[in-house]
C-alpha cells in the first residue's frame, strides 16, 4: 500500500489537497455537505491506490524485431507481446519502450485489460539514418486505475539489439579480371593444356583406385593414366576499406566515409554472391573472412560498427592485406592519398594480383575556394597517377557519384582504361 501511495499521480495529489480544503471549510462553516465532499475526494485516491497496489500481476513479455538487421534509412517493426500469467484480470497498462536517440522518440502504447492467462500484442516501427548497433528496451509498464489517480511502474530487464547496416546497392554483372585466380584443377584449365580427350586425366599414383584408369589415354601415352577428380577453380577477392580519419571529409550520413562503407558493403556482397571467396580488411583492425556460411551477416555487422580511426596507416594496411592474400582480386575503397601512400600500395601488386582502386576525391565533399579546389584536384591527380604507374586500375569518385554507374569501369577493357590514359596524360602535362 505504501508503494501505491508513493505512486499517486499529480491528479491524485490534487484530490487529496482538495479533500483537506473541503474538510477545513466544513469545520469553519459547519456544513456537513462540504465534509461529505471532502471525504469522497480523499477516499478516491485511497481506493485507487488500493486497487493498483493489490493487483500483483504476473506478466511475461517478449520482443521481436522484424527484421533485426536493416539498412540505413529502412524501418524495422518491433512487436511486443505481453501475457497475463495470474488469475486476476489487469487494468489498462501504459507501455513505454526505451530507445536510443538515433531511433527516434520513445513509443508510448496503451494496452487494454488482459484477462487471466490472456496475451496481447502491440507493435511500432523504428527507423535509423545512422549505422550502428542499438539497444531496444527495456520495456516499462505503467499500471493505472481507471481515473488516473495512481500509477505503478514495472520494468522488464530484457533488451534486444537492432543492427543498422550500410546501404547495399545492387551492381550490374560484369566479368572481372582476376576472377579465375585461385587454386585447384579445373576442366577448363586441363582442356587448354591437353585437349578434350585428356581433360580429366593424370598419371597413375600409388594407391589410386584401378577403376579410375582411363584406358584410351593410357594406350596413347604408354603410361598408366587415371581420371582426375575435378576441383573447383577458386576465385578469391579482398575488399580493402580505408578508415583513416584524415582521408575523408564531410559529416554525418552524407560524409565521404559513409559512401566508402556503403561501397565496400555493396562490392563485398556482390562478389560473394558471384562465388568469390571473400575477405574484408580495414586499417582499423577488421579482418573478416566471409567465405563460410553466415559470413555475409558477420561482414555486415562489422561494417555497421566500423569507425574512422586516427591511428590509421597505409603501410600497416598493406601488411594486413598481404598477410593472408596470395593473388586474386583486390578492390580498395580509398580516401585521399598522398603520392607516397599511393606508392606503398604498389606492394599489393605481387603474386599476380589484380588491383582496382576506387579513389575518392574527398575534397569534393567540401565547398572550397577556386584556388583551393585547383590544388586539391592536382593532388588527387598526382596520387591517382602514382597508383596507375604501380599497376593499379583507378576509378575516380567525386561527390555524388553512383556506384552502379561506375562499376563497369572495374572490368578489363572498360572505359576505366580510357580514364586511366587520359588522367595520366593530364597529370603528367600539369606536372611538367
Amino acid at each position: 500500500m505504501r508503494e501505491a501511495l508513493r505512486g499517486l499521480t499529480t491528479r491524485g495529489r490534487w484530490f487529496f489537497g482538495a479533500a483537506i480544503v473541503f474538510a477545513f471549510a466544513a469545520l469553519i462553516f459547519g456544513e456537513k455537505d462540504l465534509l461529505r465532499v471532502g471525504i469522497l475526494l480523499g477516499a478516491l485516491p485511497l481506493l485507487a491506490a488500493s486497487y493498483v497496489g493489490r493487483t500483483r500481476y504476473k506478466l511475461a513479455c517478449s520482443r521481436t524485431l522484424q527484421p533485426h538487421r536493416v539498412q540505413v534509412g529502412a524501418s524495422s517493426r518491433v512487436v511486443l507481446r505481453l501475457q497475463n500469467l495470474s488469475r486476476l484480470p489487469t487494468g489498462t497498462m501504459l507501455l513505454e519502450d526505451k530507445l536510443p536517440y538515433a531511433l527516434g522518440s520513445r513509443p508510448r502504447l496503451v494496452l487494454e485489460r488482459l484477462g487471466p492467462h490472456q496475451a496481447s500484442s502491440v507493435a511500432y516501427t523504428v527507423r535509423a539514418d545512422v549505422r550502428g548497433r542499438y539497444e531496444v528496451g527495456p520495456l516499462v509498464v505503467r499500471l493505472t486505475d481507471p481515473f488516473g489517480l495512481c500509477e505503478l511502474v514495472r520494468a522488464f530487464p530484457s533488451v534486444d539489439k537492432l543492427t543498422v547496416i550500410p546501404q547495399v546497392v545492387p551492381l550490374p554483372s560484369i566479368r572481372l579480371a582476376g576472377e579465375y585466380a585461385g587454386a585447384g584443377e579445373s576442366r577448363a584449365r586441363s582442356v587448354a593444356v591437353h585437349g578434350e580427350d585428356d581433360a580429366a586425366t593424370r598419371e597413375y599414383r600409388y594407391g589410386d583406385d584401378l577403376r579410375r584408369v582411363h584406358w584410351r589415354s593410357t594406350a596413347r601415352t604408354g603410361e598408366l593414366m587415371v581420371r582426375r577428380e575435378e576441383q573447383p577453380w577458386e576465385s578469391r577477392a579482398t575488399v580493402v576499406l580505408d578508415t583513416r580519419l584524415g582521408a575523408h571529409r564531410g559529416e554525418g550520413p552524407t560524409a565521404s566515409f559513409e559512401w566508402a562503407v556503403s561501397a565496400a558493403a555493396s562490392i563485398a556482397l556482390h562478389l560473394r554472391h558471384n562465388g568469390y571467396k571473400l575477405r574484408l580488411v580495414t586499417d582499423s583492425g577488421i579482418d573478416v573472412d566471409a567465405a563460410e556460411g553466415g559470413g555475409e551477416g558477420i561482414l555486415l555487422d562489422h561494417l555497421a560498427d566500423v569507425k574512422l580511426t586516427q591511428q590509421g596507416d597505409v603501410a600497416r594496411l598493406v601488411e594486413r592485406v598481404r598477410h593472408r592474400t596470395d593473388g586474386g582480386l583486390i578492390i580498395g575503397v580509398f580516401g585521399t592519398l598522398t603520392p607516397a601512400e599511393a606508392e606503398l600500395l604498389a606492394a599489393l601488386r605481387g603474386n599476380g594480383a589484380t588491383c582496382v582502386a576506387l579513389l575518392i576525391d574527398s575534397s569534393t565533399w567540401l565547398n572550397l575556394a577556386t584556388a583551393a579546389r585547383e590544388e586539391a584536384d592536382r593532388a588527387h591527380g598526382v596520387s591517382a597517377l602514382a597508383l596507375l604507374r604501380s599497376g593499379w586500375r583507378v576509378i575516380g569518385v567525386p561527390h555524388g557519384a553512383k556506384l552502379p554507374a561506375m562499376w563497369p569501369e572495374v572490368a578489363r577493357g572498360s572505359r576505366g582504361f580510357t580514364w586511366r590514359a587520359a588522367m595520366a596524360e593530364t597529370v603528367a602535362g600539369g606536372i611538367s
